[in-house]
This record gives C-alpha cells, structure tokens and sequence, in this order.
C-alpha cells in the first residue's frame, strides 16, 4: 500500500469525524478523540466549520481542554471561549502553564475575564493576575513559573535529595537556577552537572556563570533571536533588580518563530495571522475589503499618472501596449529586495547602523540589473518596431524604475518600522506603488519629451 502523507491522514480523520457526526454516531466520535493528541484536536477543529466546533469541543475529554485551548489560534479560541461558562472554564485553567493561561486570558472580554478570576482558587488568580502584568509580547509575557532555584552554599546531595521529595521535574528541563536569600539570579547549573558530581561537592563550585539572563520587558523575536545564536534549550527570566522571575524554553520559542512565519506570510496578502480559515462570510468579507481598498486607492494613483501623457498615448498606440513592461519589471526588482530586507530585519542582520551600506549595494544592483534588462528589451523593442528612439526610451524608463526599485526596497521597510508599522503588512503596497508611478512617469514623460509633436 502507498504511505499517507500526514496531511492526506488529517483530511481522512477529518472527513471521518464529520461523516460520524452528520450521522449523529456521537459515541464513536468521543471515542476517536479519546485517544488524540492536543496538537490534533486543535487542528481538527480549526479544520471544521464554525457550527461543528462546539459538538466537537463537548465530546472532546475535559481533561484534555486546557491543552487544546493552548494550541488553538487566537480566532478559534475566542469563539470556543465565548461558549464556556466562567465556572467551568475556571476548571479548565487548572494545571495550564502561565504563559497558555495568560494568552488565553488575553482573549477574553473583560467582564468574563473577571468571573473567572473571582472562580478561580488564590493560586491560581495569582498566577495569572503576576503573568497578565507583562506585555504579551515580551520575555515576561511568554514565561513559565515553574522553574526550580537552588542555594549557592548546599551540597549536590541536598538537591539530589530534595528532588526525589519532589517526584518529578517541570517539563523541558535542563538546568537549575541559583539564586541567593533575596531570589537575586546568579547562575545555573546543569542537570547533568548536578547527577555526576559528588555528593558533597557545592554547588557554588558548579555554577556556569556565563549563562545571560533575559530581562523581563525584552521583546520576544529578541529572545527568540537569543535562543537561535545560543543554541539554548532554555533560559532565566529576571525583573529589573535581577531577581528571578521564571525561565522561557525551546518549544516557547518555537511557538513565536513559527506565530512570525505565519504573521509575515499572511501580512503580505493584508491578512491576519489568526484569521480563522472558516469564519462567517461578511466577518471575512470586511477584513479582506480593507486592503483591498488600500489597493485600489494605489491603483488610482498609477492611473492617474497615465492619464497625464493621454494625449501621447492617442497618437502612439505601441506606447500603450508597452507601458505595464517598465513596471512590472521594477515591482518584481523591488519585491526581490523589500523580501530580503524584511528577512534581515527580522533576523537581526538589518539595522540603523549597516543600512546605508545596504542601501548603496541595494541601489547598485539595481543600476546593473536596469541596465542589463535596458538594454535586452530596447534591443527587442527597436527591432520589432523598427524604431530606435522608441527602444532607446523603454531602456531609459527601464533603468530608472530599476535603480529606484532598488532604493525603495531598503527604504520602505526600515521607514515603516521607524513609524511602527509592520513592513511585511504595508511595504508590499507602498513598494508597488512606488515602481507603478515612478515606471509609467519615466516611460510616457520621456516619450513625450522625444516623440511628441
């Protein structure tokens, strides 16, 4: 038999379940999701139409809704959580890691927000009420409390003894933090360090005090930045006075490496990144109508400059026909860039201080580009018309909408960021407009300097 692709097996499992619940077979379907895991039943029910979902969620194991909810995307989540009553969803948070619990609290309404605080038990309130005190997006907003700290001045056997009282450790771990009386980090030790040592060594004598602390407020592609040049699996988190807070690991930094793909891929179509596949049809018809409308409005804009040279483009009808080459040439040039800017930003490699550098290398490739492509289309164009004052112009817009592609590329992107403004959602627009304009201006004014009459 041909291997499935996981893909084809998740529309197969998929189809089943909805086949099963059409025909109301609701005992077979909590037995098909008995056995899967959070991961997959948050795919499946962003894969299934708005109106399944809550049939879906029901027969979903209680037990298992908190880990569910903490893979859903944002869209999904909302409208899940808008039909759970405070005091069971109360029950559901029990057990979530802090940073799940804060993004799913950040999602709801503030009046429901508040029920499930005043249902909750002390700890659990506290643990969420110290997680929402940071900015969703920083290093304090996607930390985990559970972390184990431990005394500078005891021996490897008070630990080693202290962990089997334990039982068990917090997932993902791979070192413990030390801190002295007043919680002030000042290194770590290694898990594997602490089962190799003596029993009577201290562990102040294993303490790597290289390992760098990640400040509360920093931004979160930064630490997720951090985690990439490091190679960390994880790492501590410290307020301002150096007191730890909590420790971020590898699969939290997955999440927003994987959350910014998702956001730069769907930004460049005007979309957002957790948008629900299945949302109502007019709740997707607005959202998409905005840019759309942005769209429009740049368009007009090109039009209007085309429409300036109308009496040009009335006596030479090849002018018409060859006026969308210069710039489509010079979008598809600057796209190139403003793509390789905005990877470089968002990998760090792209600031103040190296884009001017950028900026000329940028500008240069773009001159010899416009002018290898110049110089192959005026070519075609002089011969197929017979004309080489009309190639000699189509060269000459195709140079200039290249160089200026080119500059727009670098300085697009780091002008919207200087502004707060998302490259990956605005640039492509901008950038387009740019080419548009400066293309259709270059061809038909210089046409109309050289060939009007």
């Amino acid at each position: 038999m041909p291997e499935v692709s996981e893909q084809e097996y998740n529309h197969q499992r998929l189809q089943q379940v909805n086949d099963a619940l059409d025909s109301g077979m609701f005992v077979y379907v909590r037995k098909l999701l008995q056995d899967m895991p959070a991961y997959d039943l948050a795919l499946l029910l962003e894969s299934s139409p708005t109106k399944s979902r809550m049939a879906l969620w029901q027969l979903i194991d209680a037990d298992h809704h908190g880990d569910v909810l903490e893979e859903l995307n944002e869209e999904v989540r909302k409208g899940i959580l808008k039909n759970i009553h405070p005091e069971k969803l109360a029950v559901v948070a029990e057990g979530m890691d802090v940073d799940d619990l804060a993004e799913v609290f950040r999602t709801l309404p503030d009046s429901v927000y508040q029920e499930v605080l005043n249902a909750m038990d002390w700890q659990d309130r506290s643990r969420v009420e110290a997680a929402l005190s940071y900015e969703e997006d920083t290093a304090g907003g996607i930390m985990n409390t559970d972390t184990i700290s431990i005394r500078p001045d005891v021996t490897v056997d008070v630990v080693l003894r202290y962990l089997r009282l334990r039982g068990e450790l917090p997932e993902a771990t791979d070192s413990f933090y030390v801190v002295d009386r007043a919680d002030h980090f000042i290194g770590a030790v290694s898990l594997s360090a602490i089962v190799t040592a003596k029993a009577e060594t201290i562990i102040s004598n294993l303490i790597d005090k290289d390992i760098q602390a990640i400040a509360a407020d920093m931004n979160e592609k930064d630490v997720a930045q951090l985690f990439e040049r490091y190679d960390w699996f994880s790492a501590p988190v410290v307020d301002h006075e150096d007191r730890l807070l909590g420790r971020i690991t590898v699969d939290d930094v997955v999440d927003i490496i994987r959350e910014e793909a998702e956001h730069s891929m769907m930004s460049m179509a005007g979309l957002d990144d957790e948008a629900d596949t299945f949302a109502p049809v007019l709740k997707s018809t607005q959202r998409r109508s905005i840019w759309l409308g942005v769209n429009l409005i740049t368009a007009l804009l090109a039009v209007a400059v085309s429409s300036m040279f109308e009496g040009i483009l009335n006596q030479l009808a090849i002018l018409a026909v060859l006026n969308s080459l210069v710039p489509s040439m010079g979008g598809v040039a600057g796209n190139q860039t403003l793509t390789l800017v905005i990877r470089g930003m968002a990998l760090g490699h792209v600031g103040e201080s190296n884009s001017r550098i950028l900026l000329y290398k940028e500008l240069a490739i773009g001159f010899f580009n416009g002018l290898i492509w110049a110089v192959l289309i005026a070519s075609v164009v002089a011969i197929w018309q017979q004309n080489l004052m009309l190639g000699a112009i189509i060269a000459f817009a195709m140079l200039m909408n290249m160089t200026a592609a080119g500059i727009a590329g670098v300085t697009v992107p780091l002008m919207l960021k200087r502004m707060n403004i998302d490259p990956a959602l605005a640039g492509s627009v901008i950038l387009t407009t740019v080419t548009d304009v400066v293309g259709i201006f270059a061809f038909l004014g210089t046409a109309t300097l050289m060939l009007g009459s």
